[in-house]
């Protein structure tokens, strides 16, 4: 189950194509020059069935809150407001649908050493590796 990796913090350490995955989103280009700019830590948290999913850096922290296979509305580190779902799969990997203007899916795989992150928006993939840092 993804609990076990509750409490662990990875901070990013290696990102590609996220520039291209911003610009697909409609994020301008101030916002996508701090975006690639940082290196965010984050942090899953799980409590009687609900998570907490926060992100943390220079530039924005953000904390989301969700059961799973429920939607919940999302303002994103961007400023879009999207109706988001996220759900587990194969005990480590969490599947988040952004639906805005545009549809996203954000795929966070987790493990002992690293989270790694897939974020697909039509036919454009961006991969962000996270590393444990505790």
């Amino acid at each position: 189950m993804v609990k076990q990796f509750a409490g662990i913090k990875y901070k990013l350490s290696q990102s590609e194509n996220f520039d291209d995955y911003m610009k697909a989103l409609g994020v301008g280009l101030v916002t996508r020059k701090m975006g690639n700019a940082v290196s965010p830590v984050i942090e899953l948290l799980e409590e009687n069935g609900e998570y907490t999913l926060k992100s943390s850096s220079t530039f924005k922290n953000t904390v989301i809150k969700f059961k799973l296979g429920e939607e919940f509305d999302q303002e994103t580190p961007d400023g879009r407001k999207v109706k988001s779902t996220i759900t587990l799969e194969n005990d480590n990997k969490l599947v988040e649908v952004q639906k805005g203007e545009k549809e996203t899916t954000l795929v966070r795989e987790f493990s002992k050493d690293e989270v790694k992150m897939t974020l697909t928006i039509d036919d454009i993939v961006c991969t962000r590796i996270y590393k444990v840092i505790e």
